[in-house]
C-alpha cells in the first residue's frame, strides 16, 4: 500500500533556476529530503499558473491528503517509511532539531531580507524572476505580496524595541546570519554530510537554506560573499546537486576548519544546550515504528568517486 501511495505523491512547488531544482527554500528542502529517502515524488511547478498567488508551497498531494510546510511533509514521508533519519541516534535527532531551529532564527531573516527587502536585489533579480513566472495580471501582485510578507516576518521576529524599523535591524540580521554560516561550516568540517556517510533531514534543511544564497545572481550581497568563502559549505551544495540532482558541476575538496572565534563558541554552546533540552524533553523522539525504511542504495559522493578513480 505504501508503494502505491508513494507512486501517487505529487509535490507542488516553485520551479528551478540558477542551477537549482527550485529557487524556493522550502521547496528545495522537501525535494532534497525526497531524494535522500528514496520517496518517488512527482514535482509539479506552480510557475505560470494561478497557484502562484493562491497556493501554499510546497504542498504534497497524496490521495485525499494535502500536506503543507516542510516539517509536516517530512513527517508524512517518514510515516510512509521514507525515513532519511533512520540511522540517527537520539542525540543526533536532538542535534538535528536544534540546528533547524538555529537556521530559522539566525539565517531565515537574512535570506528574506537579501531576496525581498534589499532594493537592488529585489529590483534586479527577485521581482523580475517571480513576475516572469506568474500569469497576467498576477505578475503585478505576486512579487509585492511576497515582499510584504517577508518584511512583516522580519519585523515580527527581529523588530524588538528599540529596533522598530527595518534599517535598524539589518546589521543584527546579517551578523547573526554570518555566525550561523560559520557554525554550520565548522560543524560540517571535511565531511560530505552532517551525520555520517548518508544525508539526513538536517542536510536537506541546510541545503534548502544555503543553496539559493550560494547560486543566485545577486546584485550585491555581503552575505553571499561570506558564504562563498566557506568552501566546505559551497562544496556541500555542489555535491548534493551532482549526486542527487544530476548536476555535473565540479566539487572541490573542502578545507579543514581549525579555529573558532568567541561568537562561534557561543553559538556552539547554544546549539548544545538546545540539543540537551530537546533530548531530555522528547523521550518519544525515537518511538516511531522502527521499520527499516525504503531508502535507495547510497550514492557515492563526488569526492569518493574521484578518490576511487584510477590515476
Amino acid at each position: 500500500m505504501n508503494h502505491n501511495m508513494a507512486a501517487a505523491m505529487e509535490l507542488r512547488c516553485w520551479g528551478g533556476d540558477w542551477g537549482l531544482p527550485s529557487v524556493h527554500t522550502e521547496s528545495l528542502i522537501v525535494q532534497a529530503y525526497a531524494k535522500f529517502s528514496g520517496a518517488k515524488v512527482t514535482v509539479s511547478p506552480i510557475d505560470w499558473t494561478w497557484k502562484t498567488l493562491t497556493a501554499t508551497v510546497p504542498e504534497l498531494l497524496c490521495g485525499d491528503a494535502a500536506i503543507q510546510e516542510p516539517t509536516n511533509i517530512l513527517n508524512f514521508l517518514r510515516k510512509q517509511k521514507f525515513n532519511a533519519d533512520y540511522e540517527l541516534t537520539a542525540r543526533q535527532g536532538a542535534d538535528t532539531m536544534a540546528y533547524i531551529a538555529l537556521l530559522e532564527e539566525k539565517l531565515r531573516p537574512a535570506l528574506l531580507h537579501t531576496f525581498w527587502v534589499d532594493a537592488e536585489n529585489y529590483a534586479n533579480l527577485t521581482r523580475p524572476w517571480f513576475a516572469s513566472r506568474s500569469p497576467f495580471p498576477l505578475n503585478f501582485f505576486v512579487p509585492n505580496h511576497y515582499a510584504n510578507t517577508a518584511l512583516s516576518r522580519i519585523l515580527l521576529t527581529k523588530g524588538e524595541a528599540p529596533l522598530h524599523r527595518i534599517t535598524e535591524v539589518e546589521g543584527k540580521i546579517y551578523s547573526d546570519a554570518k555566525e550561523c554560516l560559520n557554525l554550520l561550516s565548522y560543524r560540517l568540517g571535511t565531511a560530505d554530510y552532517f551525520f555520517g556517510n548518508l544525508p539526513t533531514s538536517l542536510d536537506a534543511f541546510v541545503f534548502g537554506f544555503v543553496a539559493p544564497m550560494y547560486k543566485a545572481s545577486l546584485t550585491c550581497s555581503p552575505l553571499q560573499s561570506h558564504l562563498r568563502q566557506l568552501d566546505n559549505l559551497t562544496s556541500f551544495c555542489d555535491n548534493i546537486l551532482a549526486v542527487y540532482f544530476s548536476s555535473d558541476r565540479p566539487c572541490p575538496p573542502p578545507p579543514v576548519q581549525e579555529t573558532m572565534d568567541a561568537n562561534l563558541q557561543k553559538l556552539t554552546q547554544l546549539v548544545n544546550k538546545e540539543s540537551n533540552l530537546i533530548e531530555k524533553m522528547d523521550d518519544n523522539l525515537r518511538s516511531s515504528p522502527q521499520h527499516k525504511p525504503h531508502r535507495p542504495d547510497p550514492k557515492p559522493s563526488l569526492a569518493s568517486e574521484q578518490s576511487s578513480t584510477p590515476a
